[in-house]
C-alpha cells in the first residue's frame, strides 16, 4: 500500500492530470464536441447510435474509443509495464504524446475529426502509461476511479478506520490538478482557440523532458 509519497511522482501525476483535463476540455468545445479522456461517455452515444441507427455517429465514435485503445496498445509496447519505476521509457512514450497533441492541433484546425482520435490516442497512451504505484491506482486522464477512492478513504476514515494519508493527498492532487487543467483549457481556448492545443502539446513536451533531465540527474548521482 502507498504510504510514502516520492515528489517525482506526486508533480509527474499533477502535470499528466493538467495536461487531460486540458485537452479534454478543448475537445468539448470542439466543432465535433465529444470527450476524448475517457472512454465510458463515449461508449454510450455509441450504444445509442447503434439502436438508433446513426451510422455515421456509430462510426465517429468508435474510432475515438479505438484510438484511445490505441495509445493504450502503444503505451504497451514502449512501457512494458504498468508499475511505476523510474528508468522505463516514460520519456519516449510522452514524447509520442506531445507529438499526437501536435498532429491533433493541425487537424482542429481543419475541422477533421482526426483530431479526435489523435486526442484520444495521446490520452490512451498517458493514461496506460502509469497504472499502479506500491498497490496503488494511479490514473490520470478521468476522474471516476480517483473520486470513488477519495469517498471510500473518507468513509474508512469516518468510521474510525483510518486513512493511507499519502494516497489520499495523491488522488486529491490529481483530482484538482484535472479540474484545473479542464478550466486551463476552457479559457485559452475562448482566447486563442484550437491553438490552445498547441499549448497541450508543449506542456507534454516539456513534462517529457523533465523525466529524461531526473533520470540523467539521478545517474551522476549514482555514478558518483
Amino acid at each position: 500500500m502507498l504510504t510514502r509519497l516520492p515528489v517525482w511522482i506526486l508533480v509527474g501525476s499533477v502535470m499528466l492530470a493538467l495536461n487531460a483535463g486540458f485537452i479534454n476540455s478543448v475537445a468539448l468545445l470542439s466543432f465535433a464536441s465529444n470527450a476524448v479522456s475517457h472512454v465510458t461517455g463515449t461508449a454510450t452515444i455509441l450504444a445509442d447510435a447503434v439502436v438508433t441507427g446513426q451510422s455515421a455517429l456509430v462510426f465517429h465514435t468508435a474510432t475515438i474509443v479505438l484510438s484511445f485503445i490505441g495509445g493504450a496498445v502503444l503505451s504497451g509496447i514502449i512501457v512494458g509495464n504498468e508499475a511505476l519505476a523510474l528508468g522505463r521509457r516514460y520519456g519516449l512514450a510522452l514524447s509520442i504524446e506531445a507529438l499526437l497533441l501536435i498532429a491533433a492541433w493541425k487537424a482542429f484546425h481543419m475541422n477533421h475529426m482526426a483530431a479526435e482520435w489523435l486526442a484520444s490516442a495521446a490520452c490512451g497512451l498517458q493514461n496506460a502509461m502509469v497504472a499502479t504505484y506500491s498497490g496503488s491506482v494511479i490514473r490520470t486522464t478521468h476522474l471516476t476511479g480517483i473520486v470513488s477512492d477519495l469517498g471510500a478513504a473518507l468513509g474508512n476514515l469516518l468510521s474510525g478506520r483510518g486513512m493511507l494519508k499519502a494516497q489520499f493527498a495523491l488522488q486529491s492532487a490529481i483530482f484538482v490538478a484535472f479540474i484545473a487543467g479542464a478550466i486551463l483549457g476552457s479559457l485559452l481556448f475562448r482566447r486563442f482557440g484550437y491553438d490552445a492545443v498547441l499549448v497541450n502539446g508543449v506542456w507534454v513536451g516539456f513534462v517529457a523532458l523533465c523525466y529524461v533531465f531526473m533520470l540523467a540527474r539521478r545517474k551522476r548521482e549514482l555514478s558518483r
